[in-house]
């Protein structure tokens, strides 16, 4: 679920694009994004240039490396926290067809800091907070 509908309520494209996002590390990897923590591992393993520590070993070949890296490049394009900038699906596919050869580098992904952060990346984001007054409500409604 895209952060804008999880948070705003907010649905857009950019929503279908960041679960493109979550399907294709899904798919890359063979792991189901629970808690965001395959966000996480994606991102982490994406700054340490090695890639083979995310992919499924059953898929991994390294004759098509470049497509698996490219595969991972363009799932975390899609599932960066600013929805404005992760690409359109028609971008998508073509990158994915390789009709764009010059691929941008993606930004942190959304839930990062939330969810599976690392201790450096937490360090850095504990001035934030979940409210601006401290102060939570929970309504619990029924159906």
């Amino acid at each position: 679920m895209s952060p804008e509908y999880a948070m705003r309520g907010r649905y857009s494209e950019k929503s279908d694009v960041f679960s493109l996002g979550v399907i294709l590390l899904e798919f890359v990897s063979g792991r189901r994004n629970s808690n965001s923590t395959l966000l996480a591992d994606a991102w982490s393993i994406w700054n340490q240039g090695e890639i083979s520590g995310l992919v499924d070993p059953e898929i991994f070949d390294p004759l098509f490396e470049t497509e698996i890296q490219k595969c991972i490049h363009i799932g975390l394009l899609c599932v960066q926290e600013a929805a404005n900038k992760r690409p359109s699906v028609a971008t998508v596919c073509s990158m994915l067809s390789s009709e764009i050869a010059d691929i941008p580098q993606p930004k942190k992904p959304a839930f990062l800091s939330r969810n599976g952060a690392s201790e450096a990346e937490s360090s850095e984001n504990s001035d934030l907070k979940a409210s601006v007054n401290s102060v939570t409500i929970t309504d619990v409604s029924g159906r």
